[in-house]
């Protein structure tokens, strides 16, 4: 029996996707007994990390019903520069957070709660590249390794992995 039977996570995937970011949350959250769906723009499709490694696509952006899942996990890279560009993938985080459901993100991926409207009034933190997007969108920004601010979950790098996987899995 794992903490997060049960649960059922989302992240977003495409190419140069940080390959770290990916795969130790979902690796996490599968341990800890939750299913984690992967989608991006297309099912099926074979994603390429910016070190290589290949993630399989569950389902497509398109086929999301954000309804269906209990927190959104979003890993950084560069993927996320691309995907805050699918209207869809912004109507999925903006429901997220205006349902008070768990958004997570880690480095470039506030780039998609930026783009999504969902940081005014917010106390979170990134990859330091992208400090001034996150407090122009109304956010205050921190350097610590996790910030958990109501339901929103932020870390800034592959280190800090394991601080925001655990904070994911004890949010529950």
């Amino acid at each position: 029996m794992g903490k997060l039977d049960g649960k059922k996570f989302l992240m977003f995937v495409d190419d140069i996707y940080e390959d770290l970011e990916l795969l130790y949350p979902r690796l996490r959250l599968i341990e800890e007994g939750a299913e984690v769906i992967v989608a991006g723009p297309e099912k099926g499709k074979i994603y390429h990390g910016k070190h290589g490694y290949p993630v399989k696509s569950d389902i497509a952006i398109t086929q999301i019903n954000d309804a269906e899942y209990t927190g959104l996990i979003i890993p950084g890279g560069f993927a996320p520069d691309k995907l805050r560009r699918d209207k869809k993938v912004l109507e999925v985080t903006a429901a997220f957070c205006n349902t008070n459901r768990l958004v997570a993100h880690i480095c470039h991926a506030g780039w998609i709660t930026i783009s999504a409207k969902i940081m005014k009034g917010y106390t979170c933190t990134s990859t330091p590249g992208i400090k001034d997007d996150i407090e122009n969108a109304g956010a205050v920004w921190v350097d610590q390794e996790v910030v958990i601010d109501r339901n929103m979950i932020s870390s800034r790098r592959p280190d800090d992995l394991p601080a925001f996987c655990r904070a994911i899995i004890n949010y529950y």
